[in-house]
């Protein structure tokens, strides 16, 4: 699996607008080493290659992004000028050549680089407008590539999109806004994107005949005593604020976890604030209700998790995803670690974790759409 921003390059080649990377890129100390996606992998250029290295390696699919900005610049449609024709072209040969190799493309509409012009009209996700704005792309690409295209996976990770996009402003477009609750309302906003996507392909390109759902990620989290009874509850709520933020209202009933509206709401009322939480219409809970035909899982790690010390949740100034659940997490140190200080290996995590969906979600199938660790370089 690969994200256009990091692998494909020609940045701004062949009427290709700037995304959120390209502009979060330029700032100087938002990147440890100064480095850019310009040229990235240069797959734009070297894609037959990157294909025949897939082939020599045995692969079978390939799950590739596909860069809005390459195909509507502006972000959106309003006339059939407005669509990068280029770009079509471009994505018509790799899956081309894709499936000259025997290699079945698995294309994902959104891996975080939104067209900066999106995000400089109505501040991106935390637009309402953007789920229509998703829809219009969503129906260019299935209009021209679903013919040979049968998996489709909308979102890619969208917790990250907006807990690290719009909450601690620590990847693109850089917002720092869990304080006002800005991570919850981009979250809700690519949801109902997802959403309308999804229905969009379903009622108009079901001759298709392929398939549409969504990629999040999620890790496991485990008791820090598993012969405690509030540990095992403080795992289940954290499990419920990641993987349910979004699973609960796709796989359930159209709705956030109740947990997560008690919780945020017991934060607000003690501020005398409305509720950070947006709330789905009627109309959007069944839009949203079973909107996926699969569950993809991007797996890598888990935490041990207990209730937050008392003092820590009287805290005013901890407000926000990381501190509403009013659970603490950590690490076993003993785990295996990757490259990334974040990487612990825990393979009884994926096991659990699989367990975990196919209860609580119905028993949908499900893809792990991306799982492994990130290895040392050098000494």
């Amino acid at each position: 699996a690969t994200a256009a921003y990091q692998i494909e390059g020609g940045w701004n080649e062949d009427g290709k607008g700037l995304s959120i990377w390209d502009k979060y890129t330029e700032t100087v100390g938002n990147i440890a080493d100064g480095s850019d996606g310009k040229i990235a992998c240069d797959s734009y250029h070297k894609y037959k290659e990157d294909v025949q290295l897939l082939k020599n390696m045995g692969v079978g699919a390939y799950r590739f992004s596909i860069s809005w900005p390459r195909i509507l610049p502006k972000g959106k449609v309003d006339k059939k000028e407005d669509i990068n024709q280029k770009g079509i072209e471009y994505y018509n040969n790799l899956i081309d050549e894709l499936i000259a190799n025997g290699i079945e493309p698995v294309a994902t509409l959104y891996h975080w680089d939104l067209p900066q012009a999106l995000q400089d009209e109505k501040d991106g996700w935390l637009n309402p407008d953007i789920a229509t704005y998703f829809e219009q792309y969503a129906k260019v690409l299935f209009e021209n590539f679903g013919d040979r295209v049968k998996k489709w996976i909308t979102l890619n990770e969208p917790w990250v999109v907006a807990l690290h996009g719009y909450g601690d402003g620590s990847k693109a477009p850089g917002i720092s806004g869990s304080s006002e609750g800005k991570e919850y309302r981009a979250a809700h906003n690519l949801i109902r994107a997802h959403a309308k996507a999804y229905r969009l392909y379903h009622r108009d390109f079901a001759n298709q005949t392929g398939q549409v759902g969504i990629t999040l990620n999620t890790d496991w989290f485990e008791p820090a005593n598993s012969t405690n009874e509030k540990d095992e509850e403080a795992a289940e709520t954290k499990r419920q604020f990641f993987a349910g933020w979004f699973a609960h209202p796709i796989y359930v009933d159209g709705t956030y976890p109740q947990v997560m509206i008690d919780q945020i709401g017991k934060k607000d009322d003690a501020q005398n604030r409305p509720s950070r939480l947006p709330t789905f219409t009627e109309e959007e809970q069944i839009e949203i209700r079973n909107s996926s035909d699969f569950y993809g899982l991007n797996f890598y790690t888990s935490n041990l998790a207990f209730p937050t010390p008392v003092g820590e949740i009287d805290d005013k100034n901890n407000i926000g995803w990381k501190y509403d659940s009013d659970v603490t997490d950590f690490k076993d140190p003993k785990w295996y670690s990757g490259a990334s200080e974040w990487l612990k290996v825990t393979p009884f995590g994926l096991r659990r974790m699989v367990k975990w969906i196919h209860e609580k979600y119905g028993h949908p199938s499900i893809y792990v759409t991306e799982n492994g660790f990130s290895d040392f370089i050098g000494n």
